[in-house]
């Protein structure tokens, strides 16, 4: 048995990846869904719900990744083969959807939990302004105690706007809303050395670093027969991932109670650990960021409340705003003498942060004609400026 193929973060256990992450994406394949393509597994639908619900009554917040759409399209059409046309697939996928999301919907709501759709492209998450806006709805459902059901929006893309699988899927909402974890259920218990059907002296990979090269090896190469939608997606899928400081988990989804067991800190499937902290990821981004396309100078107050309390941004505390920029860029917070204290993600584009600057939360709507966040920049969003 393999216990690690290469050096993990000292500072985590495997057994507490899941035990300790509060916000979690899990992402089922196709083949679990639909019972291997003979339709909707009602029974395993219901169990990871029940599972679902048990967790977000706990405290954690969830979003379920789930295929299956075409295939269940498929099965109401009365086709036998998967089509090859592009307009057929996203025929499918549209007719599968009805099915896919009443299943969950219905599932949800007899464990007290409710549920959202949420569909998405390639495109949604290359767009910073729709990259917030998803990212923005998709807080709020968790926040409300609701699970999201996310899959790509297999109705409009093209060959050139897939995802390509919904591993790479369920990487990208995992650094959407910097999850804490991804867990990948698939119907093998997890990663091999090689191969176990062809090689018998292959192991079992409990525990490796997310992005190790050794991986992409054992688990066929990128570009090899077996990958396509298979063990390679999930490891490059871990890789993406962790670039935001989600571990990932890859393992049966049939195991009874996986979910729950995964979060009691049991040791099930493989642990690919990221080496990096979601909050420690973000900041290194934030503070390394070379180009920032403006700035807001601050009072003595704010600076105070940001360098000595950690707390946010308030555009109170602003006294002007340079250049231009859009929400989500990353500007520069000065003091009142030009130096920089701070740097973060701006909650609002320059055009906006300058009419309210010096304002109150409770002047937005009047000034903006909506009412959004706050701060300026919230404290997950800001790291001090080295000294």
């Amino acid at each position: 048995m393999v216990e690690v193929v290469a050096s993990v973060n000292e500072q985590v256990e495997p057994s507490s990846v899941l035990k300790t992450a509060r916000r979690i994406v899990v992402k089922v394949g196709s083949s679990l869904v639909t019972n291997e393509g003979r339709g909707l597994d009602e029974q395993a639908i219901g169990q990871w719900s029940e599972e679902l619900a048990v967790l977000v009554k706990q405290g954690r917040e969830l979003i379920m990744v789930s295929s299956g759409a075409v295939a269940e399209g498929m099965k109401r059409l009365g086709w036998t083969s998967r089509p090859k046309e592009i307009n057929e697939l996203q025929a499918a996928a549209a007719v599968g959807q009805m099915g896919l999301v009443q299943m969950y919907e219905t599932k949800l709501r007899e464990c007290g939990v409710g549920s959202a759709q949420v569909l998405l492209t390639h495109a949604d998450l290359a767009d910073r302004e729709r990259y917030l806006n998803a990212r923005s709805t998709l807080l709020t459902l968790l926040q409300l105690g609701v699970v999201p059901v996310i899959n790509e929006n297999d109705t409009v893309v093209n060959d050139e706007i897939k995802f390509g699988d919904n591993d790479t899927l369920g990487a990208l909402v995992a650094n959407l809303v910097e999850a804490d974890a991804l867990v990948i259920l698939t119907d093998q218990k997890g990663l091999y050395t090689a191969d176990p059907r062809r090689d018998p002296a292959a192991t079992f990979v409990h525990v490796a670093r997310a992005g190790d090269p050794q991986l992409e090896t054992m688990a066929g190469g990128a570009g090899s027969g077996i990958g396509k939608g298979g063990m390679i997606t999930k490891i490059l899928a871990a890789k993406r991932a962790a670039g935001s400081g989600a571990s990932t988990v890859i393992a049966w989804g049939r195991e009874p109670r996986v979910l729950q067991r995964l979060c009691e800190g049991e040791a099930i499937g493989t642990c690919l650990v990221a080496q990096t902290g979601k909050n420690q990821a973000r900041k290194q981004w934030m503070a390394d960021h070379l180009q920032m396309r403006g700035a807001v100078v601050v009072d003595d107050g704010a600076v105070d409340k940001i360098t000595g309390e950690g707390k946010s941004l308030l555009p109170i505390g602003m006294t002007e705003v340079s250049g231009d920029f859009s929400r989500g860029d990353v500007i520069a917070v000065r003091d009142v003498r030009g130096a920089e204290i701070a740097r973060g993600l701006a909650n609002y584009a320059s055009s906006e942060a300058r009419l309210i600057c010096r304002k109150s939360s409770a002047d937005f709507e009047r000034l903006l004609g909506y009412a959004a966040e706050p701060e300026m920049i919230h404290r997950d969003n800001l790291v001090l400026s080295r000294a």
